[in-house]
């Protein structure tokens, strides 16, 4: 999750990203500069850029748009999800509770953002939701340190994780690519492991 002051730094957010071995970003519609950044590396071949924090229909809209090829929300949001689906771009809306998991199953998704998540339980929560909703996927995002990261992706119902540390915001405004591309290597070698 990158929250970007400048859609200047763009090109050089990505090439750090990748040159760590990411894969995927979502630059997240925090900023005024999220469209234009989202729009900037949406050209890329290298990296999958999505757009997050996504609250409402027109905002996923412009992000699709934009390039955004996944939109990511904090909490389920139905019209956001309906926009995403009619324009066929993967949605992930976020859910903390049983009750949202199971609106996203009427709404056909079964890969849900789990946010936030270390302060609603961490892996101990998703392991316990994961039961009862087998096919579901989860990607927790919210709290998720290097620390953590290898309890949520040892479960099986967790596809991925979302981590802000890699792109803390001081790194992006002093403009620090190598420890962006540090981080992301570190986070990969945890992933792999």
């Amino acid at each position: 999750m990158v929250v970007l002051e400048d859609a200047r730094h763009a090109d050089a957010l990505g090439d750090a990203l990748v040159k760590g071995g990411l894969k995927a970003a979502e630059i997240t519609l925090r900023t005024a500069a999220g469209l234009d950044a989202i729009e900037a590396l949406a050209g890329r071949d290298d990296l999958v850029v999505g757009a997050g924090t996504v609250l409402t229909a027109q905002q996923a809209e412009r992000a699709i748009a934009a390039g955004a090829r996944f939109v990511v929300t904090p909490g389920f949001a139905p019209k956001v999800v309906a926009a995403c689906q009619d324009a066929g771009v993967l949605v992930v809306p976020g859910v903390a509770t049983a009750t949202e998991i199971q609106m996203a199953l009427d709404a056909g998704l079964d890969l849900v953002k789990f946010f936030p998540a270390e302060q609603l339980g961490g892996a101990a929560t998703i392991k316990a939701l994961a039961a009862p909703f087998r096919g579901v996927r989860f990607i927790p995002t919210g709290g998720v340190t290097p620390a953590v990261m290898p309890d949520y992706l040892a479960l099986p119902a967790v596809a991925a994780v979302g981590a802000s540390w890699i792109v803390a915001p001081d790194l992006l405004s002093a403009q620090r690519w190598d420890e962006v591309t540090s981080r992301a290597a570190a986070a990969v070698e945890v992933a792999a492991a």
